[in-house]
């Protein structure tokens, strides 16, 4: 597939960008470690020329804390187009201002920043609607384009269907039009809280505000990774007053009981949707779809995927149009990519069904608001989902750990040679070959 979308994509050429995802390297060759992605299931740590100032409005940002995300795994195994051998991976990120160009006015040296995961331009009406990843100025892809109408803004560390731009799981990140794309953290602001502000808490909180849940409504949330326990938290604090969790990964169920959810373990209940319900008559008003396109359930998926003959999987969404009432809403943050089969377009128009696909969470709309009214409120503390840090050397182990769901790993924060001891309340310093055996 990458060798095939690589090619399409060089035979319909590049759309034009006000911005490139080529870096100048530094001029005295150093180099830098960075987890670079080679093909299915083989990413790599490896050494990679430290980007410079290439165009006059980038940052340098000198990473201090990093991930992995769920989304990750579909370029693990290779399920997003146009991946080429040695690309840097990675979107989330965070760290201290290294360099800047000669526009830049507003960040200086040694500042703390976190990058936003998409790459805007601030100017186009996107941008200033605040919806920086629908931004049209900074994906070159012509096969996004083709495929979808439009294409995205420009990602950090996600194939060259969104751009092609080295990502952050890496020493140091060039950031193209910086002042745009990084906010600066107050120091009373721990580098384990502001992090996720890259991605993980703009998303699950777009996810619930876009799909509109209200108060007193009862909530279906499919799949409770990260994202899910977060739509968890936020739909509780937007007054949902009854929240179903479904999932089949018993610490993560176990997790949403101590929030006040009821839970449904998909791998013991056979009908997702008539145990919905039972135990809402009539159903949801708003489902949830937090989960995953690249982990069928039945055969007939598995074997459509195996051979091809879909990208992504209809099931959860099929479920939750099921569950929810006539009228009812579903949302979906999880990040399909393609096409599927079977997906029950009839229940969706006979019951009147709210079909919201959420889009990659525009992080610039949200993430002032997340950090000064629920961060350091009190009201919202990201640090609940840290379950390891590590230190980047472990990356590429960090990815078959992650992907296999060992050890109880959810989310992790990375560790580099620049970052700050771990906070107080959060994991210390492991390695992956003591918990992932």
């Amino acid at each position: 597939m990458q060798a095939a979308a690589n090619i399409v994509q060089s035979q319909l050429g590049k759309l034009p960008t006000v911005v490139q995802p080529e870096y100048k390297h530094r001029e005295d060759g150093s180099t830098m470690k960075a987890l670079a992605w080679f093909g299915a299931t083989d990413v790599r740590i490896i050494d990679a020329p430290i980007p410079d100032i290439t165009e006059p409005d980038d940052v340098i940002v000198k990473v201090t804390g990093t991930t992995i995300c769920g989304s990750d795994l579909h370029l693990y195994h290779g399920e997003i187009m146009a991946l080429q051998k040695g690309d840097i991976l990675g979107h989330e990120f965070m760290g201290v201002v290294d360099r800047i160009g000669p526009n830049v006015k507003n960040l200086t040296i040694g500042q703390r920043v976190v990058a936003s995961f998409q790459i805007a331009c601030g100017k186009c009406q996107y941008c200033k609607e605040g919806l920086s990843s629908f931004c049209d100025n900074t994906n070159n892809s012509t096969l996004q384009n083709y495929m979808y109408g439009t294409r995205d803004a420009g990602f950090f560390g996600y194939s060259h269907f969104t751009g092609g731009f080295p990502g952050g799981q890496a020493e140091y990140v060039r950031v193209p039009l910086g002042e745009v794309n990084l906010l600066p953290i107050p120091n009373d602001v721990s580098d384990e809280e502001a992090l996720y502000l890259s991605d993980v808490l703009p998303t699950s909180y777009h996810c619930v505000v876009d799909t509109g849940v209200q108060e007193g409504d009862t909530v279906g949330i499919w799949g409770l990774g990260p994202i899910g326990q977060c739509c968890v938290r936020w739909a509780k604090l937007k007054g949902a007053s009854r929240i179903i969790a479904i999932d089949q990964v018993s610490e993560r169920l176990e997790r949403a009981k101590e929030q006040g959810c009821e839970v449904i373990d998909f791998s013991k209940v056979k009908d997702v949707s008539q145990k919905v319900h039972e135990l809402v008559p009539g159903g949801l008003d708003v489902a949830l779809d937090c989960g995953t396109f690249h982990e069928p359930k039945t055969l007939l998926h598995k074997g459509m995927k195996m051979l091809m003959l879909e990208t992504d999987v209809p099931e959860t969404v099929n479920e939750m149009i099921v569950s929810v009432r006539k009228m009812g809403r579903c949302g979906l943050i999880a990040a399909y990519a393609g096409f599927t089969n079977g997906f029950n377009i009839g229940a969706l128009m006979e019951k009147g069904v709210r079909f919201i696909g959420n889009g990659q969470a525009p992080v610039h709309k949200y993430w002032k608001e997340i950090l000064y009214d629920y961060i350091m409120k009190g009201k919202f503390d990201p640090k609940f989902m840290i379950s390891h840090r590590v230190p980047l050397e472990d990356m590429a182990k960090l990815y078959a750990a992650f992907d296999k769901r060992v050890g109880g790993v959810e989310k992790v924060f990375v560790e580099t040679r620049f970052s700050s001891p771990p906070s107080d309340g959060t994991p210390k310093l492991s390695r992956v070959d003591d918990w992932a055996r």
